[in-house]
C-alpha cells in the first residue's frame, strides 16, 4: 500500500526594507538574510518607507500566504499601518497589531513571565519619577522605555534616584521619543558572556545550533502564546538562568545566529 507523503513545509513570504535610495535593492543590513530565506523557497518582497509614511501601496505581495516582516524596529503606528497594507493586498501577517505589541512591549510580556526574569516595574506618568524611585527602594535601577534601553556612554543604570530625570531626558534627546512609557528593572548580577538568544516560532523553541534548548525558554514558550519572538537568556552569577529580553521576532537581531540557522528554522 502506498503511503502519501505529506510536505511539512509551510511557505513563507517575507518582507524586507528596500534601501532608502535604491528601491528595487533590499537594505544590505538584510541581504543575507533575504538570501538565504530565498534559497529555502520563501517568496521575498520589498517594503519602501512610503509604504509605511506617504500611503503607498505595497506591491509584490502574494495573496493568502502569511507575510512576516524582517527588518527595523516599528512603533505602533507604524506596524499598524503595515499590517492594513498588506492586508490592502489580500494577505496576512503571522503577527498582527496586537501580538505584535505583545511581545514588543515590556508591560505586556512581563507579567506572564516575572518569576523568570529581573523585578520590573513601570512609572507612573502623572508622579515625579524621583519620588517613585525612592519608595521603590532599590540601590540601583535598569531604566528603559517598554522597547530599548539607552545604548550611549553614559549607559542605562542610575544608582540614585535623582538622576533618573537626566537619564529619561537623555533617552528622548538621543532617540527621539520615549515609546509607551518608562520601567526600571531591578540589577541582577549576570555573566554577560552566558546571554544567547533563542526564537520561539508557532509554539516551537529554536537555538542558533544543535545545542538544546534550555528549560526556561520552554517555560517562556508554553506561557507565551505568540507566533513569531526573541527570548533573551542570561546566566546569573549563582548558575540560575535568566530572561533578560523577550522581543516580536520580526524586529529581533540574528544576535549569534547564522542566516543559514535562521532561514531553516521556518522550513519544518
Amino acid at each position: 500500500m502506498e503511503v502519501a507523503v505529506v510536505s511539512l513545509s509551510v511557505m513563507t513570504q517575507f518582507l524586507f526594507p528596500s534601501d532608502p535610495i535604491r528601491l528595487s535593492v533590499v537594505d544590505e543590513m538584510f541581504a543575507d538574510q533575504k538570501s538565504a530565506l530565498a534559497a529555502e523557497g520563501h517568496t521575498c518582497a520589498l517594503l519602501p518607507d512610503a509604504v509605511l509614511h506617504a500611503g503607498r501601496p505595497l506591491r509584490n505581495i502574494v495573496a493568502k500566504v502569511p507575510v512576516v516582516y524582517r527588518g527595523w524596529m516599528l512603533n505602533a503606528r507604524e506596524y499598524a499601518t503595515l499590517h492594513a497594507a498588506v492586508l490592502a493586498q489580500g494577505a496576512t501577517m503571522l503577527t498582527n497589531p496586537d501580538q505584535y505589541l505583545a511581545a514588543h512591549h515590556l508591560p505586556r510580556w512581563y507579567p506572564l513571565i516575572a518569576d523568570l526574569t529581573p523585578e520590573t516595574r513601570e512609572l507612573a506618568t502623572d508622579i515625579d519619577p524621583v519620588a517613585q524611585l525612592r519608595k521603590i527602594g532599590w540601590s540601583s535601577y535598569f531604566v528603559k522605555d517598554y522597547v530599548k534601553s539607552l545604548k550611549t556612554a553614559r549607559g542605562s543604570i542610575v544608582s540614585k534616584p535623582e538622576e533618573i530625570g537626566e537619564l529619561i531626558a537623555d533617552m528622548v534627546r538621543y532617540r527621539g521619543e520615549i515609546e509607551g512609557g518608562v520601567c526600571v528593572r531591578r540589577i541582577e548580577d549576570f555573566v554577560p558572556e552566558t546571554e544567547r538568544r533563542y526564537f520561539v516560532l508557532r509554539g516551537r523553541p529554536h537555538a542558533s545550533d544543535a545545542s538544546k534548548v534550555p528549560e526556561i525558554v520552554r517555560t517562556v514558550a508554553n506561557r507565551i502564546a505568540l507566533p513569531f519572538y526573541s527570548v533573551d537568556v542570561i546566566e546569573r552569577r549563582d548558575g540560575i538562568q535568566r530572561v533578560v529580553e523577550v522581543g516580536d521576532g520580526q524586529v529581533s537581531d540574528l544576535v549569534g545566529w547564522s542566516v543559514e540557522a535562521f532561514a531553516r528554522i521556518w522550513t519544518f
